[in-house]
């Protein structure tokens, strides 16, 4: 008979996500406007049509959208046993993509002292790309064995898909590499993708020297 093993995880992997439909009425302006003017500066890919904006999360139409995400990030951040005493989350950039029929988005990670990445999904056609989340141990991924069922997530899982729905707002962290499949309907797929980074309370008073 099997001892029954203590089992002590370690390292863990968490990807977060919540649903406010709330913020879609207010968001969806922005990110057409954005996106109109996208349009006229750019030229759609054959292989990966998309159009991205430029940043907006300073738009005054965002400002509890905003809000809200800069502070639902700094408390993932706190529940991760991170040191967030006089300190604040800010957004680095924030901006949306309107993807057409097979257009994706390779693997990929976030630097530049982003500490989160996230999706807040404005319209998911029927057939939309799925979001795709690796493990991030290269280790494990170079020897790992072939799994025994990969529809069943489990400690030998190497990838991760599930798909988006409107109004969801999903929060990983920027090391975690992520990709999103072949989107494979005739309806763009709408969404906003932002990085928060962390930064010092300002000071309020003069510092004298």
């Amino acid at each position: 008979m099997a001892d029954d093993l203590a089992t002590n995880v370690y390292f863990p992997t968490a990807i977060y996500s919540v649903e406010k439909p709330e913020f879609i009425a207010n968001v969806m302006p922005v990110f057409d406007e954005a996106v109109n003017v996208a349009k006229k500066n750019t030229t759609l890919d054959e292989l990966h049509p998309v159009y991205m904006t430029g940043n907006i999360f300073l738009h005054d139409s965002l400002i509890d959208f905003s809000a809200y995400i800069a502070a639902t990030g700094r408390n993932i951040l706190v529940s991760q046993g991170y040191d967030m005493d006089n300190k604040v989350t800010l957004f680095e950039s924030m901006w949306g993509q309107e993807h057409y029929k097979t257009s994706g988005m390779d693997q990929h990670i976030h630097g530049n002292g982003v500490q989160l990445t996230g999706f807040y999904f404005l319209d998911c056609p029927e057939n939309c790309s799925k979001i795709t989340i690796y493990d991030p141990r290269a280790g494990k991924v170079q020897y790992n064995l072939p799994e025994a069922d990969v529809n069943v997530i489990s400690y030998a899982s190497s990838v991760i898909s599930f798909i988006p729905k409107n109004g969801m707002l999903v929060y990983l962290n920027p090391w975690l590499p992520h990709a999103f499949t072949r989107h494979g309907s005739d309806k763009p797929f709408k969404f906003v993708h932002f990085n928060l980074f962390v930064a010092p309370v300002p000071v309020k008073e003069p510092i004298i020297i």
